[in-house]
């Protein structure tokens, strides 16, 4: 993990202290989170006005729940690890595919399998050498169903302009102004998605 955030690494050794048993997690779901404070975390939330930097996919596998993140390398997590990494432990909102379409959930998780172990993309482009993290679920879903989740947008027509220097460290040049690339808040708008669980406001 050459290269790796220092509060990336510490976070993957958190756990929760508190399960958050007030979630009932179900196998498709999409989290959202808000990461401790650092660098990118500040410019991934300021760049789009939102509370979200980190989302995952729920999964089930040897009887217990994980989420499948791109935070480092692809791996799955386990859920209340997951869960209490966030900046407000235990705090984050849940949203599940809609209607007919959740049909595709078993081909969405199997989608996202081809993308374990593939490294974090600190540059936030859209190729497959790296993925980020809403990155990573919008191309599950793409390659899955064909269905686009949320809108691309260029980092030009983002608030990128306070966080401009943040953007040169992990570009390494000037921030790419016509880079299209889909933003945690992006995704959780989806029309394809609704809110099942509100973990701010609880």
């Amino acid at each position: 993990m050459k290269g790796f955030p220092v509060f990336f690494a510490l976070m993957l050794g958190q756990c929760a202290c508190a399960s958050a048993d007030a979630y009932s997690p179900k196998e498709g779901d999409f989290v959202f989170q808000s990461l401790p404070k650092g660098d990118l975390v500040d410019a991934i939330e300021g760049v789009s006005h939102s509370q979200y930097s980190h989302v995952g996919l729920v999964i089930r596998k040897n009887n217990a729940w994980y989420v499948r993140e791109a935070i480092g390398p692809v791996i799955d997590t386990p859920f209340e690890m997951w869960a209490g990494r966030g900046r407000n432990m235990n705090a984050f909102d849940v949203f599940r595919i809609r209607g007919a379409l959740h049909n595709v959930v078993p081909a969405l998780i199997k989608a996202s399998e081809l993308f374990l172990g593939r490294p974090y993309d600190f540059k936030f482009d859209m190729d497959d050498d790296a993925i980020y993290c809403s990155e990573l679920l919008y191309k599950a879903m793409l390659n899955a169903s064909g269905v686009r989740l949320g809108k691309l947008q260029r980092l030009g027509d983002l608030d990128w302009k306070p966080y401009q220097a943040t953007i040169e460290k992990y570009e390494g040049g000037k921030p790419p102004l016509e880079r299209q690339m889909i933003t945690p808040r992006s995704l959780s708008e989806a029309r394809e998605l609704e809110k099942v669980f509100d973990g701010y406001h609880r």
